[in-house]
């Protein structure tokens, strides 16, 4: 088959399709560094407060005893951004170049078991992750100084993680990334366009087209992008429109947090357990009622494939599997 280049309608951006330079999907992994499981012993995080890390903000169950937590957030030991009371970010222009200090949050959600990740969840402990980071994500609100929040986990060291230890964290910064305000102009100007939301219409191109489906439940949607970056890249979507993933009701929650679960379980069956990164796409916090065009959701990327010069000299990512083949080995019966 040839290769084909593929146009992101939601951010403007080419990915290179070039199928056959790996042949089988656990080839992505022969060049990855290898996770190992680090022994509970040494685990910063298996009693957080008895190695220096602060009370946490909250934790649950919320009805027992900090000594009982299955699940507890608190802020990072070291932190990226550091929260200063009654102290927003400052912007400093110096002729052509502008700074911003790094005034913000930076926390953790862990939960207790040393060896199970995501999927491997109770699914009322991996929907309590997801109420986590909308509990915390409405404290920000109230902050004043923030205006994005990003929220992930990064599963393994070839996907950045440190520690072995499963755990998520919370950004909230001072800025709207770039990424960020390109995808939310695309959509803004879909919406003036055709007057409808521009991933609504993906959604329903995707069910219709029935080729990269992944995933699908009454209210939850998962595919494979149509110009995926990455192989094996998987978008979540719920089926109603809504830009804020912090208003979303507890049923939904729980169906999204259902269905990242499943496909995080196919990825380990079927790609061999490779490292990965999922992230949550929702509106900004700042003016946070001019978002209406948006519509939240979560990414999932399975680190499978290295950016080498062309990608880094021109934006333009390479994905070495067509999104419909990666949808095919993916695709929950």
């Amino acid at each position: 088959m040839n290769s084909e280049l593929r146009y992101h309608t939601t951010s403007g951006e080419w990915v290179l399709i070039v199928p056959g330079i790996n042949k089988k999907p656990r080839d992505f992994k022969k060049s990855l560094i290898k996770r190992t499981i680090s022994p509970k012993k040494s685990c910063p995080f298996e009693n957080p407060q008895k190695t220096g890390n602060e009370v946490p903000h909250f934790w649950m169950p919320e009805e027992k005893p900090l000594s009982n937590w299955k699940l507890q957030v608190l802020a990072n030991k070291f932190p990226a951004l550091k929260h200063h009371y009654m102290e927003c970010a400052m912007l400093r222009k110096d002729d052509m170049y502008l700074t911003v200090s790094g005034v913000g949050h930076h926390d953790l959600i862990i939960t207790r078991d040393h060896k199970k990740s995501f999927s491997d969840l109770r699914d009322a402990d991996a929907t309590n992750v997801f109420k986590a980071f909308i509990k915390r994500y409405r404290e920000f609100i109230a902050d004043g100084c923030v205006k994005y929040v990003s929220m992930f986990q990064n599963w393994g060291p070839n996907a950045g993680a440190s520690i072995f230890h499963p755990h998520y964290q919370i950004f909230a910064v001072p800025v709207i990334p770039h990424g960020v305000g390109r995808s939310l102009s695309f959509s803004r100007e879909y919406w003036k366009e055709h007057g409808r939301c521009i991933h609504c219409d993906i959604i329903k191109k995707e069910i219709r087209d029935k080729k990269r489906i992944v995933y699908e439940d009454s209210q939850v949607v998962a595919f494979v992008p149509f110009a995926a970056k990455e192989p094996f890249q998987v978008n979540i979507f719920p089926k109603t429109h809504n830009p804020y993933f912090e208003d979303s009701s507890s049923a939904l929650i729980g169906k999204m947090s259902k269905a990242l679960q499943e496909i995080l379980a196919s990825i380990n069956k079927n790609l061999g357990d490779p490292d990965y990164n999922f992230f949550i796409h929702t509106a900004p916090i700042f003016k946070k009622k001019i978002y209406k065009h948006y519509h939240w959701h979560i990414e999932v990327i399975p680190k499978s494939n290295i950016s080498a010069g062309f990608e880094l000299s021109t934006g333009i990512e390479v994905n070495p599997m067509f999104p419909e083949d990666s949808a095919k080995i993916l695709k929950i019966k």
